[in-house]
């Protein structure tokens, strides 16, 4: 078996060398030092991936850091690394192995001794880094690259503060026998667990396999494609085409000076879109920093102040859709741009874009709206690609219509259809902006806006679509309709099915298709479900206790008065209490980084920890942890935390996501950890992922390392 593994290792290595002989290395590194910590960040040319750290016996070529250390200088426990690598059954080396693509970044802490905290001097460290890359045919030959970093020692004040983590952030040292050379194990995975996850299957191939991450990242780009598409077919958009091709037929005897033109004329369009977004958020990065960057759009997502004002905002919007007042441009900008834009050039394609823009403000402005507050729940990128592909989606047509002019005669003329769609988008609209007063609702457990009656609301607006698409509900500006259309007849069709879907998630049904956007399970005051699926059935109550309340530390888990497991499971909230109740009862942790503004976190509870052999795994063999990271809960001064940077953490979220910063060197939610009860990982933990096999071996997998390792 070792002899096969290694002919493939060989085999990948000649035949990957002569088949990229010309190929410059797509993995470029940087190796940034901050205090006592430093950062190793690779960027990865597509397509291109690169192995994780593993350990693999026997298996590919690990991404291994080996540092040299001088007196006085130790690791602080191991490297941690980010985002979480996509884990795939790899055939040839008949073994699950982890991958990053596009990026990856590593992160090792460092001890130093009193006397060279005493110095305060900054300490030089050299390092080697061997890495491995593949694409979908072959790989490169294994690569090195040597560094070095200056650190500095943390001042007497700094290490004091160091000491007020929770001892659970603490990592045991990799020590080396001769003090000089470390070869750094992974923090994740040992090599038992690395044995465990081998036999993990329901994964797919290595070969085209996207990152989970990138999953969600492209629906959000194609939900802005679609609103970039959607926003043409808008009254004070749709009337501009006309005017375009008009405008680009006065230099039609030119053909290649006129496409030139149109493509400029395209490319305008998407910049006046995303460079203003692009440059407030680089701004932000390259000043403050991606935590600080971070640190924003977390408190986007979920603070209370915008939450509500962005319910507000798509309030106005729905109601400007409605013909309650028109959001425009101030007209002396319209009419200046206006004016430039006759004087032809590029100057004058440019104005002309920038008229484009400002005069379809009153219908693009809410769905521009809508597309960057819900990419800003993601990652600090995400708008900026999102609204890339938005500004894309909205300019193709125009552009197109410049390059070939005499399409305009085959389009459908104006009429009260464009305000027939910008009504139904003001629908829309009101729909949606709901889940930013829910996310509030739920963070600072107000209980105004409980699922039920989030539910309700759903209702009523789609009911009262379905009644304007068939015409028994008008608007001021709508046009008088004597018969239904087809197509309107079979939109009300569908409008009306979705809102018999929704009818029963008022009193339980889990509607999994809404998941992301409903507010959990564990907020309904009356569920008839209860007694099917275990759950809770009249506010918070029913479903038979699964923990032994004699070895709970105070008799109950902390914060269960206000957070709630879904489908009845019981656990704790607090990671100390939980842990101490596992070792109490000789059970293995399934420690749960969630929150109350992640879509994903309900998609996974409504999709995969429904399934019965899930819900029975973790009731009967695991102690469950879920630590809310967004959860505004101020907790006594006694519970407050420090963290390495001096910063007071004092609401029971911030503290959780320090936690899981400083514990596991990642930020994204959903993240699933199993740990024994010392609080180490058993085998690599999960992120969001809906596939409820791959989730039941990960709980399978866990537990035989767990028994495995009491033995």
């Amino acid at each position: 078996m070792r002899f096969r593994i290694a002919l493939a290792t060989l085999l990948l290595g000649i035949f990957g060398t002569g088949a990229h002989a010309q190929v410059e290395q797509p993995v470029s590194w940087r190796f940034p030092a901050t205090g006592q910590q430093a950062e190793m960040t690779a960027d990865i040319d597509m397509p291109w991936h690169m192995y994780d750290i593993g350990p693999y016996d026997g298996g590919p070529n690990a991404t291994t850091f080996t540092f040299t250390l001088p007196n006085g200088v130790s690791l602080d426990g191991g490297i941690q690394q980010s985002p979480a690598p996509t884990r795939v059954h790899d055939e040839i080396f008949g073994m699950e192995i982890g991958y990053f693509a596009r990026s990856a970044r590593f992160v090792q802490r460092f001890k130093f001794s009193p006397q060279l905290i005493a110095a305060g001097k900054p300490v030089t460290i050299k390092g080697n880094v061997e890495w491995q890359v593949c694409d979908d045919e072959s790989c490169l030959p294994p690569t090195d690259e040597d560094f070095t970093l200056t650190l500095t020692p943390p001042t007497p004040a700094a290490g004091e503060a160091l000491d007020t983590l929770p001892a659970a952030l603490d990592q045991p040292a990799a020590a080396d026998p001769e003090g000089k050379m470390v070869r750094d194990e992974a923090i994740f995975v040992t090599p038992e667990a690395a044995a465990d996850t081998a036999a993990v299957s329901g994964e797919t191939s290595f070969a085209g396999l996207e990152r989970n991450e990138s999953k969600s990242f492209w629906t959000i780009i194609i939900e802005a494609i679609l609103w970039g598409f959607a926003a043409l077919l808008t009254p004070c958009v749709f009337p501009m085409v006309p005017m375009t091709v008009s405008f680009f037929l006065k230099g039609s005897d030119n053909k290649a000076k006129g496409r030139f033109m149109a493509t400029f004329y395209g490319i305008s369009i998407v910049a006046l879109y995303t460079l203003p977004i692009a440059a407030i958020i680089l701004i932000t990065y390259f000043v403050g920093g991606d935590s600080v960057t971070a640190d924003i759009f977390n408190w986007l997502a979920t603070h209370w102040l915008p939450n509500i004002l962005f319910f507000l905002i798509f309030m106005i919007f729905a109601a400007s859709f409605f013909g309650a007042f028109e959001i425009t441009m101030p007209s002396k900008l319209v009419n200046r741009s206006d004016s430039k834009a006759d004087k032809g050039g590029l100057v004058g394609v440019f104005f002309m874009a920038l008229t484009l823009v400002l005069v379809s403000f009153s219908c693009t402005g809410p769905i521009v709206g809508t597309v960057l507050v819900k990419s800003t729940q993601g990652a600090i990128w995400e708008p900026i690609f999102t609204m890339l592909a938005f500004s894309a989606a909205f300019a193709l047509p125009f552009t197109i219509f410049a390059f070939f002019p005499s399409l305009l005669k085959n389009l459908p003329k104006s009429g009260g259809w464009l305000n027939s769609v910008k009504v139904v988008l003001g629908f829309i609209e009101l729909a949606l902006g709901l889940k930013f007063l829910s996310v509030a609702d739920q963070t600072y457990h107000w209980r105004l806006l409980d699922r039920e009656v989030y539910i309700a609301l759903w209702v009523v607006i789609f009911f009262l679509l379905g009644l304007y698409l068939l015409g028994k509900l008008k608007f001021a500006h709508d046009s008088d309709t004597k018969y239904v259309s087809v197509k309107r007849l079979f939109l009300a069709i569908i409008t009306f099915a979705f809102v018999v879907y929704l009818i029963p998630g008022m009193f339980g049904a889990p509607l999994k298709a809404l998941s992301g956007y409903l507010p959990p399970l564990s907020t309904m005051d009356f569920n008839l479900s209860a007694s099917s699926t275990g759950g809770v059935s009249v506010s918070g109550g029913g479903a038979v206790s699964s923990l032994d309340r004699s070895k709970i530390e105070g008799g109950a888990p902390k914060y269960s008065d206000f957070l709630h497991l879904p489908h009845g499971l019981e656990g704790f909230f607090s990671y100390e209490q939980g842990m101490k109740y596992a070792r109490a009862v000789g059970k293995p942790v399934f420690l749960d980084f969630t929150g109350h503004g992640c879509v994903n976190c309900r998609k996974m509870e409504a999709n995969v920890w429904s399934d019965p052999t899930v819900q029975k795994l973790l009731r009967d063999n695991y102690v469950i942890i879920a630590l809310y990271v967004d959860d505004k809960k101020q907790l006594p001064e006694s519970d407050w935390v420090t963290t390495p940077d001096g910063k007071v953490r004092k609401t029971l979220g911030k503290i959780n996501a320090a936690f899981q910063i400083e514990r596991f060197g990642i930020n994204a939610l959903p993240y699933y950890v199993l740990l024994n009860n010392d609080g180490k990982p058993l085998v690599t933990p999960r992120s969001y992922d809906l596939n409820e096999n791959g989730f039941i071996n990960f709980l399978e997998s866990g537990l035989q390392a767990y028994r495995r390792n009491a033995q």
